[in-house]
């Protein structure tokens, strides 16, 4: 293999990842939640690894 057949089939797979995540789950801009909320004053969901339980 050259580097341009692995390069063109990279591509491809990147490609057709994009597209079945495209077509699993249609992207919402309205319900995403905002990637900084810096002073947003919403409060922090999700997990932390060093978050302890009360």
């Amino acid at each position: 293999m050259t580097r341009k057949s692995t390069a063109l089939i990279a591509i491809a797979g990147l490609l057709a990842l994009i597209a079945a995540d495209l077509l699993a789950a249609p992207h919402n801009p309205y319900h995403a939640p905002p990637a900084f909320a810096l002073g947003s004053g919403q409060v922090a969901s999700g997990g932390f690894c060093g978050a302890l339980p009360d």
